[in-house]
């Protein structure tokens, strides 16, 4: 268990603390939806969570086997819906750092990616598309 608290900052922007490290997010409402689109909207959060946490998992994996993913970047692009606005699609595309990978160390990272927390918790209309670049 985690705790967290949210405050409202006026103007669409809230301030989101990470109680057992103080580390603060600032998010504003996107342009296309009344806001000033300052800094990450929560949406924006979500897509930058599975990104983050795909990452993390096969951070883990490659530690546990001698594996060199540093360096390794994503690009994200999150498509909206509306009616009702939510996230459609999300659009991954992961570039490793230059390394000789085996099949089975690219296997076994796309398998820790497209298991790890963030992507099993995503609602299953949303549409993934996920490129391994290595």
């Amino acid at each position: 268990m985690t705790k967290m608290t949210v405050k409202y900052l006026g103007e669409l922007r809230n301030e989101a603390t990470h109680l057992p490290s103080s580390m603060q997010i600032i998010t504003d409402a996107p342009l296309d939806n009344k806001g000033k689109g300052l800094s990450f909207s929560p949406t924006d959060l979500l897509c930058s969570s599975l990104a983050t946490c795909m990452i993390t998992i096969m951070g883990i994996y490659a530690n546990e086997h001698g594996v060199n993913i540093d360096g390794l970047e994503a690009e994200l692009i999150k498509t909206m819906a509306q009616n009702p606005r939510r996230v459609a699609q999300v659009d991954i595309n992961f570039k490793f750092p230059k390394v000789n990978y085996s099949e089975k160390e690219k296997i076994a990272l796309k398998n820790a990616a497209l298991n790890c927390p963030v992507a099993k918790s995503i609602h299953p209309d949303i549409i993934l598309n996920v490129v391994f670049n290595y």
